[in-house]
C-alpha cells in the first residue's frame, strides 16, 4: 500500500493525436519490478478468478519481481495465448483488477501492464519458445474464424496433439483484432506475432475462406473429413438507428469505416490509397469502446473537429475509463445526453449536417441504468460532413444461415451450451456469435472452454446433449 501505482508513459496528447502509434509506451524494466513488488502475493488470489481464464496472476507477477519477464510470459501462456494482445485492450479494471485486494483501499495493482510487459520482453528478446506437443490423436478440427476465441481454441487443441486448421474469411488472421482496433491501441505486428506463435506449433491457417458459401459446414465433415467444428465468427453485422439519411454519402458504419482504416491500412497514407472519408468535422454515434476507436480514428485522419455523440451521461457510458480520458485529452468534443434524429444532405446527396435532441436522464431501465428521455423542442443542428454510427453490432447470419438445424436465438445469435456444444453433434461454438458482443479475453474464455469440451469429446465420445433454450447463451 506504501508503493504507489505506477504510470504507463505516454505519447503526448498533441502529437498522438495526429499519428498512429502505439499511445501507451509500455513499461521499462525497473518500473516493471517496482510495480510488480506492490503485489502481496495473496494465498486467495481474487485477481485470478476475475480472470475469465484464470491466469495464475500471482506468480507471473513474481517472475517479473525476481527479474525473469520470459518466464512470466510464459507462465501467462500456460493459460492465456494472447498476453500481448490481452495486456493492452482487456478492461482489467473491471476484471482482475477489479478484485485485486489492494484496490479496496488504494489503487490495485497494474496487472494489464505488467501482462504487457513480460509478453513484449519474451518476444524482444527473442525467448518465445514453442512447448511441447502431446502426441498426434488422429483427429482434426476445423475452426471458422480467427479471432481471440479461435486462435485461443486452435493453440489449446494443437498442444492436445490435434491437427487444427483455422478459417479465415479476410486476407489477414486476426478477426476483430485486425480489422477492428485500431493502431494506436494494438499494433498489427502484436496480432501477427501470436498468430506466427499459432502457426510454429504446427496450427494450419486458410485465409480468404468463407464458410458456408464457397465451403460448406457438410463440405467440412465429409469432403475433409473434421472431426469437429468450432464457430467462433464473432457478431460482425453493422447495426444502425433506422433513421432519415442514414443512406447518405459520408455516412459509415463503425465496421466499414475501422476495417478501412485498420485491415486496409487507411491509416498508412501514403503508403497505401485507401479510399476512405477524411472528413473536416466528424460525428461518431455511440459510447462504447468501438465508438472511442471510430472517434480517434477520424482525429487521426486529419479532422478538424470530432463530436461524439451519446444519449446517455458520461458516466454511463460502456467504454473503458482510459479510453474516455484519451479521447478528451486528445480533443474529442463530447455532445452528451444528445440523440441524433436525422443526417441532413446537401444537395449532391453528402453528409452536410445533423439534426440532434437533447435528452435528460428519467427512470432506470432493464439495464439498471438511468433511461435517457427526450427534451420536446430542443432539437438543434450542427455541421458535420461524416457520420459514423457506432451503436454496436449483430450477429451476421452468412454462416448461421447455412445450416438448417443449428439452434439460435431471438437476436440471430447461436445458443450454446456452457461448453459450447450447440445443437448439432460435432459443432461447438462460442465468442461474441454466442454471447454477443463482449471482450477479448472473454471471447478467449470461450474459446479455451471449448478447446477442453471438443477434447474430451473427441477423446470419450459420449452422447451429445440436447441445447434446450432455457439452458442456452443468450
Amino acid at each position: 500500500m506504501k508503493i504507489p501505482r505506477h504510470k504507463m508513459p505516454e505519447q503526448p496528447p498533441a502529437a498522438r493525436a495526429r499519428n498512429f502509434n502505439e499511445v501507451p509506451l509500455g513499461y521499462d524494466a525497473e518500473t516493471a519490478k517496482m510495480e510488480a513488488e506492490r503485489c502481496i502475493q495473496c494465498k486467495n488470489p481474487q485477481c485470478v478468478t476475475g480472470c475469465p481464464v484464470n491466469v495464475q496472476i500471482p506468480e507471473f507477477i513474481k517472475l517479473i519481481r525476481e527479474g525473469d519477464a520470459p518466464a512470466a510470459a510464459k507462465k501467462i501462456k500456460e493459460t492465456n495465448a494472447l498476453p500481448a494482445v490481452c495486456g493492452r485492450v482487456c478492461p482489467q479494471e473491471v476484471q482482475c483488477e477489479g478484485k485485486c485486494v489492494l484496490g479496496k483501499k488504494g489503487e490495485p495493482v497494474a496487472i494489464g501492464r505488467l501482462e504487457r510487459y513480460a509478453a513484449d520482453c519474451e518476444r524482444g528478446e527473442c525467448k518465445v519458445e514453442i512447448p511441447k506437443l502431446a502426441p498426434s490423436t488422429g483427429k482434426k478440427i476445423a475452426v471458422i474464424g480467427s479471432g481471440p476465441s479461435g486462435l485461443c481454441l486452435a493453440g489449446d487443441l494443437a498442444l492436445l496433439g490435434h491437427e487444427v486448421t483455422i478459417y479465415e474469411a479476410l486476407h489477414k488472421a486476426g478477426g476483430v483484432l485486425v480489422y477492428g482496433i485500431p493502431e494506436f491501441r494494438l499494433p498489427k505486428f502484436i496480432v501477427e506475432s501470436e498468430v506466427r506463435y499459432l502457426i510454429d506449433m504446427g496450427v494450419k491457417l486458410e485465409l480468404n475462406a468463407v464458410i458456408g458459401t464457397a465451403i460448406t459446414i457438410d463440405d467440412l465433415f465429409n469432403k475433409y473429413k473434421y472431426d469437429a467444428i468450432y464457430i467462433g465468427v464473432g457478431a460482425g453485422l453493422p447495426k444502425f438507428m433506422n433513421m432519415e439519411g442514414e443512406n447518405l454519402c459520408g455516412v459509415y458504419s463503425a465496421n466499414e469505416y475501422l476495417t478501412r482504416a485498420n485491415l486496409m491500412k487507411a491509416y498508412d497514407h501514403p503508403n497505401y490509397d485507401t479510399p476512405i472519408m477524411r472528413g473536416r468535422k466528424v460525428a461518431v454515434v455511440g459510447g462504447g469502446n468501438v465508438a472511442m476507436d471510430c472517434l480517434r480514428t477520424a482525429m487521426r485522419l486529419g479532422a478538424e473537429r470530432v463530436y461524439s455523440v451519446y444519449r446517455r451521461a458520461m458516466e454511463q457510458m460502456p467504454a473503458r475509463n482510459e479510453e474516455i480520458h484519451h479521447a478528451e485529452e486528445e480533443g474529442i468534443e463530447f455532445h452528451l445526453l444528445r440523440n441524433p434524429v436525422k443526417i441532413l444532405r446537401d444537395d449532391n446527396g453528402w453528409v452536410r449536417g445533423m439534426e440532434i435532441l437533447k435528452m435528460e436522464l428519467g427512470e432506470p431501465d432493464d439495464s439498471g441504468r438511468r433511461r435517457p428521455v427526450p427534451i420536446p423542442g430542443s432539437e438543434y443542428e450542427i455541421e458535420v460532413d461524416t457520420v459514423i454510427i457506432g451503436i454496436g453490432a449483430d450477429a451476421n447470419p452468412l454462416l448461421t444461415g447455412t445450416i438448417p438445424d443449428l439452434k439460435l436465438n431471438k437476436w440471430g445469435y447461436i445458443e450454446a451450451l456452457e461448453d459450447g456444444k450447440t445443437s448439432v453433434e460435432g459443432i461447438w461454438a462460442g465468442g461474441d456469435i454466442v454471447t454477443g458482443a463482449a471482450t477479448v479475453i472473454q471471447a478467449a474464455g470461450a474459446g479455451k472452454t471449448a478447446a477442453k469440451s471438443i477434447h474430451e469429446y473427441l477423446t470419450n465420445k459420449g452422447d451429445w446433449p440436447k441445447v434446450p433454450a432455457e439452458e442456452a447463451s443468450e
